[in-house]
């Protein structure tokens, strides 16, 4: 057995999985290792930002509903509020969601996010604002996410306790109703 196989067996999504670490992955690494190649904060900036934002696209578009089953969106109604619209899969198919597949996702989402907050505190203390800026940017793509899968991730579960109240309080109004009926 080789390694691909081993790694991918507890995984129901393992294309998916990579995809959703390789470009967490890229951009923290091209940002680390980048002052070794380039003098040109221009160059890690725009690669920097380009990596995180397909990480971001990924993470919003493929591996949310995949991997978790779960997708949200923002939009701005004709008042200029704004509205967080989200889609989950039905109870039955959330539940039967690889919990390893869905492990990474929130881990990953966290532990990119802590990375980014941690490279950030480093480009304090060694004074560059500029690079400051590149966390900056790469942290709020990663919070944007955050918080759009946990709100999703909370009105499944409103949507779930919802569905079970109304199923069970049109079944014990029935039971009631039946058992009248009889008498």
């Amino acid at each position: 057995m080789d390694l691909n196989q081993a790694v991918g067996e507890n995984y129901a999504n393992p294309k998916t999985c990579f995809f959703h670490v390789l470009f967490k992955a890229a951009a923290l690494a091209f940002y680390i290792l980048s002052t070794l190649f380039f003098d040109s904060f221009v160059i890690i900036f725009v690669v920097t930002v380009i990596l995180a934002a397909l990480d971001f696209w990924v993470v919003k578009n493929v591996s949310g509903r995949i991997l978790v089953g779960l997708r949200w969106w923002n939009e701005i109604d004709e008042k200029g509020e704004s509205l967080w619209k989200f889609e989950s899969l039905d109870q039955q198919s959330l539940s039967r969601m690889n919990k390893k597949d869905s492990w990474l996702f929130w881990w990953t989402l966290y532990i990119s996010a802590v990375a980014w907050i941690i490279l950030g505190i480093f480009s304090v203390i060694r004074f560059e604002p500029d690079y400051l800026l590149i966390t900056g940017v790469c942290l709020s793509l990663g919070i944007a996410n955050i918080v759009g899968f946990t709100k999703c991730r909370k009105d499944a579960k409103k949507q779930i306790q919802t569905f079970a109240s109304q199923t069970i309080a049109t079944r014990l109004s029935s039971t009631i109703q039946s058992a009248f009926s009889v008498v």
